[in-house]
């Protein structure tokens, strides 16, 4: 029982059409659970992402899902999947951490984290929407770094429909063709590398910007 769930969470990209057909309406809901624990636990940054919004939108225009439904679901699984990751980190991490590291963790440091997410923030939780990995981790620190909850709010809402948007929409329009689906793994193997050396390169120049201003005020 256990390991048919744990198989069902890890492959349900690779086997949609059979989820579909066994689960019927309860797959939105499966498709809920999964984007909301691979963005609101830091545990759970394997699940798939972008590739399972990618292929239920290929789904959705197959007639398999309804594409609105679809939507609701993956946004709102991402915006409170963020959203509990981010309290979490709020009230649990940073606890945590002075309790079990209190030589670490020093206030200075989390100064410095409070001050780059509210000035920077709101950006970085946009952008990390749309990098595997990166996505699961930035609500936490956003709520360790103490950064404005109602600035996150929106900046984490705005990302989850732009990332629903982009893949979900992507997924209806290209992905029922015969070269997309022959070649699927490539195809977002490409779009995440594309995706991650678009955010490396924003993160670099913010954080080159930020110690530049660091480094004249000393």
């Amino acid at each position: 029982m256990i390991d048919s769930i744990i198989t069902l969470f890890l492959h349900i990209d690779q086997n949609m059409v059979s989820v579909i057909q066994e689960y019927g309406i309860w797959t939105y809901l499966i498709l809920f659970l999964i984007i909301f624990f691979e963005t609101g636990f830091v545990i759970f940054p394997f699940l798939p992402g972008d590739s399972l919004l990618f292929v239920g939108g290929a789904a959705a225009a197959g007639g398999m899902l309804d594409i609105g439904t679809l939507l609701i679901a993956i946004i709102l699984g991402a915006v409170i999947g963020d959203t509990v990751n981010y309290w979490i980190g709020n009230y649990v991490g940073l606890h945590l951490f002075l309790e079990r590291f209190p030589t670490l963790v020093k206030k200075e440091y989390i100064d410095r984290t409070y001050g780059f997410f509210e000035k920077y923030g709101g950006a970085a939780i946009f952008i990390a929407r749309f990098v595997p990995l990166v996505r699961t981790f930035a609500p936490f620190l956003a709520g360790v770094g103490s950064m404005h909850y109602r600035r996150f709010l929106f900046y984490n809402a705005l990302g989850g429909i732009c990332w629903a948007l982009v893949f979900v929409m992507a997924g209806y329009y290209f992905g029922t063709l015969t070269v997309v689906q022959e070649n699927m793994s490539y195809l977002i193997i490409g779009v995440m590398l594309l995706t991650g050396a678009c955010v490396l390169w924003i993160f670099y120049n913010i954080i080159k910007a930020w110690w530049e201003r660091r480094s004249r005020k000393t």
